[in-house]
């Protein structure tokens, strides 16, 4: 009866070790915070798989707002503990204020206009192992397709997430 114990506690305890590693190599599950930048706004990552991830950003600017989501594969940076790098795509919608939006275009109404895109998105991650936090900067350049035709290539952030 003993010897059956000790091998259930060491199953046990070799189920733990795997669950454990497994959840260091993604560093976190979801992570909720700013974005700064020339868009500020809010972004939620949340990983779908050990390397894949789905991300969503809220952003203001030019008394307007666009929601984007994104796919993105993460992999970790060797010799570096926390860093990993990111590339991913996906699309944006939203609308502006045609007062205050940066292009001019003649064909403008006055008021608002919707615009929808696709972004890509490039960049450098940093999750702390003390605390609940990360850090990563990247390059989210967008083109829109509808609304506007403009290639936004100034979609340099840095993100700081609570994780989770």
């Amino acid at each position: 009866m003993q010897t059956m114990k000790s091998k259930v506690i060491i199953v046990a305890l070799l189920l733990t070790l795997t669950a454990t590693l497994s959840l260091q190599a993604q560093n976190y599950r979801t992570g909720l915070g700013a974005r700064l930048g020339f868009f500020n706004g809010i972004t939620v990552k949340h990983f779908v798989g050990n390397s894949n991830a789905i991300e969503g950003i809220a952003t203001f600017r030019w008394g307007g707002f666009a929601l984007t989501g994104l796919y993105e594969w993460q992999k970790p940076i060797k010799g570096a503990p926390g860093l990993d790098y990111f590339l991913g795509l996906g699309g944006h919608i939203g609308v502006w204020h045609n007062d205050r939006y940066y292009w001019y275009d003649g064909d403008r109404r006055d008021g608002h206009f919707s615009i929808v895109g696709v972004d890509f998105i490039a960049g450098l991650e940093y999750t702390l192992q003390e605390v609940p936090f990360n850090f990563s900067l990247d390059w989210k350049p967008a083109f829109n397709l509808i609304g506007d035709r403009h290639w936004w290539g100034d979609g340099v952030a840095l993100s700081i997430r609570y994780t989770f």
